[in-house]
């Protein structure tokens, strides 16, 4: 049990402290390219995005989202489970496990503490799009070895999600 909790703050450790090279962030944003009109085109098509004006407290959101979700679910899921380009281990089943759990750990949050957002938590298309994030942030991290690509992505969707796709009302 040691190794195992040494290899992953090992692995976390890393995964903070790396950057991107330049041909890791061009990856990264050809990744972003294909990752954001998905989510669109799955949540506009089925009435789970909507556009609506920019909510206010704009700055305090962009704050509060860095830390609470984008930090603080990258750093479980990718940071934790998801192995780098080093590690000699099966990519392609814990990419697929922590992909997963960060899809799953959203329906624990709609039954347990955010029971507010349970209507929108357990929607299919919400879990897609969860599912399809947290798989572009998890191919980010592997790829590049950093955290911070899969942070800003997963940012970035849900400052936007609650500023102009109609979040922060769905949860209210």
């Amino acid at each position: 049990m040691a190794h195992l909790i040494g290899k992953l703050g090992r692995r976390l450790g890393r995964s903070l402290v790396t950057l991107p090279t330049l041909q890791g962030w061009l990856f990264c944003a050809a990744a972003c390219a294909l990752t954001v009109p998905i989510m669109a085109a799955i949540g506009f098509s089925t009435g789970l995005y909507h556009l609506t004006p920019t909510q206010p407290d704009l700055a305090l959101r962009m704050l509060t989202v860095l830390f609470i979700p984008a930090l603080g679910e990258e750093i479980p899921f990718r940071g934790l489970l998801t192995p780098d380009r080093g590690e000699p281990q099966r990519p392609v089943l814990e990419i697929a496990i922590s992909t997963g759990l960060y899809t799953l750990w959203h329906v624990f949050e709609a039954l347990t503490f955010l029971k507010a957002a349970a209507k929108i938590f357990l929607r299919p298309d919400f879990l897609l799009c969860c599912a399809v994030l947290g798989l572009a942030c998890a191919i980010m991290r592997r790829q590049t070895g950093s955290l911070w690509p899969a942070v800003l992505l997963h940012w970035a969707m849900v400052v936007i999600w609650q500023t102009w796709w109609g979040g922060v009302s769905a949860l209210g």
